[in-house]
């Protein structure tokens, strides 16, 4: 099995953290979007995962070392392939063009999910989808009554379905994937201006590719502050009694912690309640404050302070009364 993780997107509604990092690599629970997926993947499949391939942007040599790591840890091959210009989603599954072989999950890097995904690896593909409210801003689906897809639509303003495509996809010919999108590309086939993949699917439907769709429980997105720090808190939740949150080498002075909360190497906590539903990153410090509901990056210093609701970045120095605050890497507010 390959996992094929486009992930070159700007991430501008979650400015200014992603200034400095790209959004995919932002901490939740205590590690990145992008880690948590592939460990959640390779974690849930009943084969083990050979190679990962990350679509990425301008992202450095620091952030393509940290993609490596997290491939490593799940025992595959790491590749890692650039976007230059964004064309669209198709485009950049098809910028891993060279892993597209074979069995591939796709899983784009803007959310986190709860699902039981387990399935049969000699089915043509699977679509995993959640009803939502209001698809018209959603790529869709319309199944028949064995779940078996009929119809992709990419973002129609009249309504088709509330099955909306979370962003997890499994094909098992991805061969015949990467020849679907080469041939949109060649020939410009492009969908509100970008080279879509719902489009790719409906082609591979309409020759014969039979896809099936998949129910998730639960959809966590990270596209914006508050998202995130939701999604930090479900995760949290969902991980206390599967991962050691607490580092061994925390220090609480005249503190209280409330779980569940991540805190990472070396953190010193003193006069002040943490939690519940805080992430605080390594060698970070909180002093004579209250906080819950807050991602916090490492080596960031936090005093005096009552948050809730809240992101601090990377070497962030905060010392205010803000009740609610978004900061982002190497800032300082007192």
């Amino acid at each position: 099995m390959k996992i094929i993780i486009p992930m070159a997107g700007r991430g501008s509604r979650l400015r200014p953290h992603t200034l400095t990092i790209p959004k995919p690599l932002l901490p939740v629970s205590g590690k990145p979007i992008v880690q948590r997926i592939v460990e959640d993947l390779a974690e849930a499949l009943d084969e083990p995962v050979e190679e990962v391939a990350f679509v990425i942007g301008d992202f450095g040599a620091e952030a393509e070392a940290q993609l490596q790591e997290i491939a490593a840890k799940v025992g595959a091959k790491c590749s890692i392939y650039t976007q230059d210009i964004p064309h669209g989603p198709g485009h950049a599954i098809l910028c891993a063009k060279p892993s597209l072989s074979g069995n591939c999950i796709v899983a784009f890097a803007d959310t986190l999910f709860k699902a039981n995904f387990s399935f049969d690896p000699k089915e043509d593909g699977i679509i995993w989808c959640q009803k939502v409210e209001d698809p018209s801003s959603f790529g869709v689906v319309k199944t028949d009554e064995n779940n078996v897809i009929t119809e992709f639509v990419e973002k129609s303003p009249t309504f088709v379905s509330d099955l909306a495509i979370v962003g997890l996809y499994y094909v098992r010919d991805g061969e015949r994937l990467r020849e679907t999108l080469q041939h949109m590309v060649d020939n410009d086939i492009r969908d509100k201006g970008e080279f879509q993949i719902t489009t790719a699917l409906e082609l591979l439907k309409n020759n014969g590719v039979k896809f099936r769709s998949a129910q998730i429980e639960e959809w966590l997105d990270c596209g914006n502050k508050d998202n995130v720090v939701a999604t930090n808190r479900r995760m949290l939740q969902l991980k206390q009694d599967k991962e050691k949150l607490v580092a061994d080498s925390v220090t609480l002075e005249n503190a209280i912690l409330i779980p569940p909360c991540f805190i990472g190497e070396n953190v010193v906590i003193r006069n002040s309640v943490v939690g519940p539903h805080v992430s605080l990153g390594h060698n970070s410090t909180v002093e004579q404050s209250v906080i819950s509901d807050a991602v916090i990056q490492n080596d960031t210093v936090v005093r005096h302070a009552n948050l809730s609701h809240s992101m601090l970045g990377n070497k962030v120095d905060y010392e205010g009364n803000k009740s609610e605050i978004s900061i982002g890497d190497y800032s300082e507010y007192k």
